[in-house]
């Protein structure tokens, strides 16, 4: 290993102890492990512009392993990027610092995702990778050409998640897809053999990946392995062999080094073995003069290539022409008025809306036809063509939305996929990532209550509503019938801040919304669709296909002068957002109120409180006929009518 190497290297080494162990918190082990890897790629390979972070074409840089953050924003500090400062990574992980404990995603920053649960990286990952291949067709070679790698550990492929989004990218040909896997056989509990023995090249080719196994602290075999992928036709995996807290006496090749400072004597004897007589954040003139150097190189690259961000085609964000066709799909459909299932509701509006947003890129995780999530405007992408705009996932739930985040983040195109509104349980880290970074990714979750019937409890969705409501910055709409289904479309495509989710019904529903009307109504979350009278008793709240149920038992009750309004409510988290003044006209008219919903009751209580009651399923549901199974669970209007005049009485 050449001295110019050598110095290099432990620049990020030395950043990263220091900032461990002056926060007396972190991961200094992987940083360690892998300095000479990321010294080599950025050094050689990395197409990067400091100056430019948002460069549409840069090369992309994903820390799976995110725990090892370190390694990332001392790469970004010694190349020059002016959004992490040396005071940032003395302030590591400490509050709001850029330098938090796991890497979270800012904009123009060089932070390309939030990492952190393992093995999310890796499918981030396949989506800027299959983003790059979609906006290569779209936009020309000359315009987008680059890598996407990504630095996993052991535990990232431990995750299912990795199986998931490396089986895929494996099936697609994801030619400029390179996985750089620190491969030190430590994890937290110990040597990897504890838990795992699989054998990686057999792993890995079974996908369709070239794999490398090279020494990860050889200078020569890392350049060669990086200059070997750079035209493979295939995703590439380069198993680099490395010492876990490498330079460390006493600690390095064991778990003592991975997740803990290592101790102020220990770091003392790690800056003796490396001759590294510096002090803490010292990085000497002319060490950071070649990292320095190392950054401006890259930017004089692309500026020699004359490819520069204002030549890149960019897309404007035409909100115009989304609410043109949601109005114009709302006339058409009012002349008919026909019963139809949401989730055919979200095909007859994604049918329009494809053909005129190329940016809008869809998908299902092998539900295509249940979900209703493909329409016949799709093109189909598949291996090694990608001059197409839908995804077939295969059954990975997880990897689908992870891989959203991924298509999310590399630039303009609008992912959405889908499933059953049950197996969100399978996307829920990913989601939950979607609300943290606030991508705009659309979850197409149909099946959405026990009205699917037959299926059963398995598949019968009851505490994923609240759940998902539970996220922060997560839209989670629920509509009630053609109508706003179109208008919840309108709403997720144009919020540029949150993800979405809209759950969808399997059964025909009768339209509630019977007239054209300009405006969105879903936009207030809560609206009122029904009144019996001027002067109420009672307030009914309902979403989805139960509104139909709601107004059914207003009529009802009407029969009998007990008079009420009811409130379609398809977005709770848009109706918090509204005014006190809206929020007590929709609620404070009346002391009694209920709520309908064909699932958990437990987040309704707080709207209907004390005098009123919450109507749904607080169970696993049953496997029945739709109708039967709402009968076993009151979801009837005989019974409801029964009991709120019981309520009204006492």
């Amino acid at each position: 290993m050449n001295k110019e190497h050598k110095d290099l290297s432990n620049a990020i080494r030395f950043l990263s102890i220091d900032a461990v162990e002056k926060a007396n918190s972190g991961h200094p082990g992987m940083p360690m492990g892998m300095a000479d890897v990321a010294t080599i790629l950025y050094k050689h390979f990395l197409r990067f512009n400091p100056k430019k972070p948002n460069w549409i074409n840069r090369d992309r840089f994903i820390l799976s392993a995110g725990h090892g953050s370190m390694l990332l924003y001392s790469l970004l500090y010694l190349t020059g990027y002016k959004s992490i400062s040396l005071n940032d990574i003395k302030n590591f992980r400490q509050l709001n610092s850029i330098c938090a404990g796991h890497p979270e995603y800012h904009p123009n920053s060089g932070i390309e995702t939030t990492t952190g649960p393992l093995g999310q990286g890796i499918a981030n990952a396949v989506g800027f990778a299959i983003a790059e291949e979609i906006l290569k067709k779209q936009l020309g070679k000359k315009n987008i050409n680059h890598k996407t790698y990504v630095l996993a550990g052991d535990g990232c492929l431990m995750e299912g998640i990795s199986h998931e989004a490396l089986s895929l990218a494996g099936h697609l040909k994801l030619k400029n897809l390179i996985l750089l896997f620190d491969n030190n056989s430590i994890s937290i509990d110990g040597p990897t053999n504890l838990a795992v023995s699989d054998n990686y090249k057999k792993r890995f080719n079974s996908y369709g990946w070239n794999y490398i196994e090279i020494d990860g602290h050889n200078e020569r075999q890392i350049f060669n392995a990086l200059k070997g992928v750079q035209k493979s036709k295939l995703p590439s995996a380069i198993s680099c062999k490395t010492i876990i807290g490498y330079g460390s006496p006493n600690k390095s090749g064991t778990a003592s080094a991975h997740g803990s400072p290592l101790g102020g004597n220990e770091v003392a004897l790690i800056r003796k073995k490396l001759k590294w007589n510096y002090k803490p954040f010292e990085i000497p003139k002319k060490i950071m003069d070649e990292w320095r150097k190392i950054g401006k190189k890259a930017s004089k690259k692309l500026e020699s290539k004359k490819i520069k961000n204002n030549k890149i085609i960019q897309r404007k964000k035409n909100y115009e022409n989304i609410y043109k066709i949601i109005r114009e799909e709302k006339q058409n459909y009012i002349k008919s008025m026909e019963p139809m299932a949401t989730r055919k509701s979200s095909q007859k509006i994604l049918n329009a809306l494809t053909k005129k947003m190329p940016e809008l890129i869809g998908g299902s995780a092998d539900l295509a036809g249940s979900n209703n999530t493909k329409t016949d405007s799709h093109k189909i992408i598949k291996p090694g063509n990608f001059k197409g705009n839908y995804i077939h996932y295969g059954v990975r739930e997880h990897a689908m939305s992870g891989i959203m985040n991924g298509i999310a983040l590399h630039s303009g195109l609008i992912p959405y996929g889908g499933t059953f509104l049950i197996f969100s349980d399978y996307c829920k880290p990913s989601i939950r990532l979607s609300a943290f970074m606030r991508q705009k990714v659309i979850y197409v979750m149909t099946h959405d209550s026990i009205g699917l019937g037959e299926d059963g409890p398995t598949h019968q969705p009851i505490e994923q509503l609240s759940s998902l409501r539970s996220v922060p910055n997560l839209n989670v709409f629920r509509p009630a019938d053609t109508i706003e289904t179109f208008e919840c479309w309108e709403l997720a495509l144009v919020d540029c801040g949150s993800p979405s989710v809209i759950a969808l019904s399997r059964q025909k529903i009768n339209p509630v919304r019977k007239e054209y009307d300009i405006e969105n109504k879903c936009a207030s979350g809560a609206y009122e669709i029904l009144r019996t009278n001027q002067e109420i008793e009672l307030t009914i709240l309902a979403t989805g296909s139960e509104v139909n149920l709601a107004i059914e038992v207003s009529h009802k009750l009407a029969t009998q002068n007990i008079y009420s309004k009811v409130i379609s409510v398809p977005s709770l988290e848009l109706f918090n957002l509204q005014s006190d003044r809206y929020k007590r006209e929709i609620m404070n008219e009346t002391k009694h109120k209920i709520s309908i919903e064909a699932g958990s009751t437990e987040l309704w209580k707080k709207y209907v409180e004390e005098n009123g009651i919450c109507f749904g399923v607080d169970d696993f549901g049953k496997s029945a006929p739709q109708k039967d199974v709402f009968k076993y669970y009151c979801l009837t209007s005989e019974y409801m009518v029964t009991q709120i005049k019981g309520m009204l009485d006492k």
